[in-house]
């Protein structure tokens, strides 16, 4: 920090006024936003890499240069582990859509119209920011081909298809794999490739325009890829007609850049869109299943309904093996239940987390509370005199920021914060290990009651998500009957045991 501090001193003339810590986004870099005594302020980032520094320090200038809607880099060190940049604010596409999201996915005109704002800028960047970038200053591989295709099939294939032990041939899908990965890549390109293009990396300012982050992991390669990361990313669930209006303003747009065939580049787009969602798939498991956070969980359904609605479509009629493994899969019944069960698609979740394959007639009922410490440790009602106390007051409180003040551990915008930050993760991975062994250990001894709490100060935010994702996690793993209680908020749910 002193070192961020003194770059902005070199810059400003003086020291900042104030700064506030400001939640990570998916890699480990840290920002901070810094106030001068006015009350004028910048992002201030420190780096764990400096080639991915570097990387976005080079293509943030060179974007800037163009005349494209990104931050300005203002002041580096000269080993390139902190910089300052201009401050976009903290309001993504992603939050203006947010109304739309809970009414239903129901996208008005205001809706509509920052969404084809946006995508009609996306033609600029690829093309307008490739012409005179060294693409040898992306981080590698430098160009969209064949191994970096085969690299996300296997991130699907091992972090998400492997996880439904659905049978299959290796060989046979290998080999359907590499056809598509090949077609995908052929053609030389000379445009950039965003290669994370989503509504979380658009930045709406107060004049409504969006403004772009995120794009150090870009490099050269198929237009194509980004309009399928954006349209159809897997949260928005946006209709097709929608999608349709928007790649109509795309292509609409791109035509003023350059040539284009417009049915060459439909049937191109559809072999991109199965390929992303696999790929995000692939993410989903990693980053939900063995890193178990809950918005990545949430991304699965919607996600796999992307996928049913694509194969409809026969778009991966050309790989025959490929698409009766991905038939196969969607139809797998844990992809396909109601109730409380269809949160957790993974029928043998005991092996992801663990443990024992237990008794599912075990009389054990764990009792998990969220509570304020304001307002006193919950009462244990079995009896048995009370149990574990988990005081989560160390970790990153949401409830500082004014946005998630009216908001619960419970709701997306909270969950994203807390995961994104980390500490709360850190957190419960020691939890889960200690009610792991407790649990085995009250079932092989036939106990009928134990007790976990989790205390914040207010009872609302980073309570509420230990408490709901502990009983979520020792449900899935050990099929006992799981009563939740969040004290505070009113709500009491139980997770039923049962058949596996």
């Amino acid at each position: 920090m002193q070192l961020l501090f003194e770059l902005y001193q070199h810059l400003c003339g003086s020291l900042p006024h104030k700064w506030q810590k400001l939640a990570k986004a998916g890699s480990n870099r840290q920002y901070f936003r810094i106030f001068n005594a006015t009350g004028e302020s910048m992002i201030g980032v420190i780096g764990q890499s400096q080639a991915e520094n570097h990387t976005f320090i080079y293509l943030s200038r060179h974007f800037s240069e163009k005349g494209l809607p990104v931050p300005k880099i203002l002041a580096v060190s000269n080993d390139e582990m902190r910089y300052l940049q201009t401050d976009l604010g903290g309001y993504a596409l992603y939050d203006a859509l947010k109304d739309a999201r809970e009414n239903g996915y129901n996208y008005a005109a205001h809706h509509k119209a920052i969404i084809e704002r946006t995508i009609r800028m996306l033609p600029h960047v690829q093309v307008e920011g490739a012409q005179g970038l060294d693409f040898n200053q992306c981080l590698p591989p430098t160009h969209f081909g064949k191994v970096s295709a085969m690299f996300d099939f296997n991130y699907f294939k091992y972090c998400f298809l492997r996880t439904t032990e659905i049978a299959h041939n290796e060989l046979r899908l290998e080999e359907d794999m590499q056809r598509m990965a090949a077609d995908l890549a052929h053609g030389e390109h000379t445009t950039f490739l965003y290669r994370d293009f989503q509504a979380r990396n658009v930045m709406i300012g107060q004049e409504k325009e969006p403004h772009f982050i995120d794009f150090q992991g870009g490099n050269r390669g198929p237009l194509q890829y980004d309009v399928a990361s954006f349209l159809w990313q897997a949260s928005a669930k946006y209709p097709e007609s929608l999608r349709e209006e928007m790649i109509a303003a795309y292509l609409d747009e791109l035509k003023t850049l350059m040539p284009v065939d417009e049915d060459s580049f439909r049937n191109c787009l559809l072999r991109f869109v199965l390929f992303r969602l696999l790929q995000v798939l692939g993410a989903y498991g990693m980053r939900g299943y063995f890193e178990h956070k809950q918005y990545f969980l949430n991304s699965i359904p919607p996600a796999l309904n992307n996928l049913r609605a694509i194969l409809n479509r026969g778009v991966a009629a050309p790989y025959p093996y490929l698409e009766d493994v991905l038939k196969r899969m969607i139809d797998l019944p844990q992809f396909n239940t109601k109730g409380n069960e269809s949160e957790y698609p993974h029928e043998n979740r005991q092996v992801l987390y663990n443990s024992k394959n237990t008794s599912t007639t075990s009389p054990l009922v764990v009792t998990i509370y969220s509570f304020s410490f304001k307002k006193g440790i919950p009462t244990d009602e079995s009896g048995n005199g009370g149990g574990y106390v988990f005081d989560c007051r160390s970790t990153h409180n949401p409830g500082k920021y004014e946005r998630y003040k009216k908001l619960t551990g419970l709701d997306t915008a909270v969950i994203e914060f807390l995961e994104k930050d980390g500490e709360i993760l850190t957190f419960l991975e020691s939890v889960y290990k200690l009610a792991s062994h407790h649990v085995e250990r009250y079932i092989e001894r036939q106990f009928t009651h134990l007790m976990f709490c989790f205390g914040c100060t207010g009872g609302q935010h980073r309570s509420v998500y230990c408490a709901q994702h502990l009983a979520e996690y020792i449900h899935r793993s050990f099929h006992v009957e799981t009563r939740l209680i969040h004290r505070e908020q009113g709500i009491e749910q139980i997770f039923k045991t049962y058949e596996v």
